[in-house]
């Protein structure tokens, strides 16, 4: 559980080291890469949960 609880400190080290073994050059493609998958991976969360909606509301199941 101590894993969940990331400080100041310990985000600013993960950062200094990413940068050592990204370089400054390929840190912004990194970052627009890493941007575009999560919300590739919000949109896919938000059909999931609108699709099981649709499925509870479904009245074709009710024969």
């Amino acid at each position: 559980m101590t894993l969940l609880f990331i400080g100041t400190t310990e985000i600013i080290v993960i950062a200094l080291i990413i940068l050592l073994l990204f370089g400054g050059a390929k840190l912004p493609s990194l970052m627009k890469g890493l941007g575009k998958g999560v919300k590739d991976f919000k949109d896919e969360v938000a059909g999931v949960s609108s699709d099981d909606k649709q499925e509870t509301s479904d009245p074709k199941d009710d024969k």
